[in-house]
């Protein structure tokens, strides 16, 4: 898809429905995602060591008990925006307090998230440490995860505040994968 054809046919404003389509119609499997306040992002696709971070930290919550259902990557979140508009964000990660009600759904409401984890690629740094973090302290999820690619693949996490989210804790992916889940997740 050339960014040629993509402007011709692109909305003056994009819809959850419009981000759906043109996921489906992309041969190259980018991610496409939008803020409440209607700035579009388009990702490519997680190179092999963004999947091997994601399918540790998954394998890492498999070990620990966590039920399947209840683990999911890169599913569609609905993120609500102050002034009664919707967003859509494709975390890496997103942990489940208990199975989401509308499965089949694309875009997921945030009820009952616990965790979401964003791995840090070239270029992502500023919307996972800036933009998405408000956004999912906004949507009032518990707790947020980032993991940069560093040599130590460093594990930030952040519990939601009364003011949004503080940093709890700052360890290397291999600390975390040697606890329990119990250890962070309530």
């Amino acid at each position: 898809m050339s960014a040629e054809s993509v402007g011709r046919h692109m909305p003056a404003i994009a819809t959850l429905d419009d981000l759906t389509a043109m996921s489906a119609a992309d041969p190259h499997g980018h991610r496409y995602e939008i803020s409440p306040e209607g700035v579009l992002s388009v990702m490519p696709p997680p190179d092999f060591e963004h999947a091997v971070i994601a399918t540790r930290l998954m394998g890492w919550l498999i070990m620990a008990g966590w039920p399947l259902e209840r683990i999911t990557q890169a599913v569609g979140l609905r993120i609500p925006g102050s002034d009664d508009s919707v967003g859509g964000r494709i975390p890496d990660l997103v942990v489940w307090g208990k199975v989401p009600t509308q499965p089949r759904a694309v875009w997921l409401p945030v009820d009952g998230v616990l965790l979401v984890v964003e791995i840090i690629s070239t270029g992502s740094k500023a919307a996972d440490t800036v933009t998405k973090r408000a956004e999912y302290a906004g949507a009032g999820i518990a707790q947020y995860w980032t993991v940069d690619r560093d040599a130590s693949q460093t594990v930030t996490m952040y519990r939601l505040a009364h003011d949004g989210y503080r940093v709890g804790a700052t360890m290397p992916l291999a600390w975390v994968l040697n606890t329990a889940p119990a250890d962070y997740l309530d």
